[in-house]
């Protein structure tokens, strides 16, 4: 069963914000294969768990709002010190959104605690506000 991965996105305010700063480290990559990745401090132990159809999940503002699926978990140095890159697909999966409080680094999430996507066609905003309204 797949397990995935709850960072928070610090620093963005909108999930729109994340897509196009996104975007624009995609436009400066090479090759026919442009994966996004993260670098954090801690590898996760559960890798097959992970890579078994696992996702990255975004809290943004205080909210679970998108998730982006995750191909792979590779060694990388950051700051001179052994670190984990998570390397995520592009696609930006908005979710129904749900609160979650701040913590630091990563955690893991259970699929069966995930939030469920979007319907096809519902912006991140739009389910933001939906959700602000208690109709999600």
């Amino acid at each position: 069963m797949a397990l995935h991965i709850l960072k928070l996105c610090v620093g963005v305010d909108t999930l729109q914000e994340l897509a196009d700063w996104q975007a624009a480290r995609l436009k400066q990559m090479k090759g026919p294969r442009k994966l996004l990745s993260h670098v954090t401090r801690m590898t996760p132990k559960r890798r097959d768990e992970i890579l078994d159809g696992g996702s990255l999940y975004w809290v943004i503002k205080g909210q679970i709002a998108a998730r982006q699926p995750i191909v792979d978990l590779r060694p990388a140095v950051k700051n001179g010190h052994p670190s984990c890159a998570i390397v995520y697909e592009p696609a930006l999966i908005p979710v129904a959104r749900r609160l979650h409080r701040p913590f630091q680094g990563w955690r893991y999430l259970k699929a069966d605690d995930a939030p469920p996507d979007l319907p096809g066609g519902m912006s991140g905003e739009l389910g933001a506000e939906l959700a602000a309204l208690g109709l999600l």
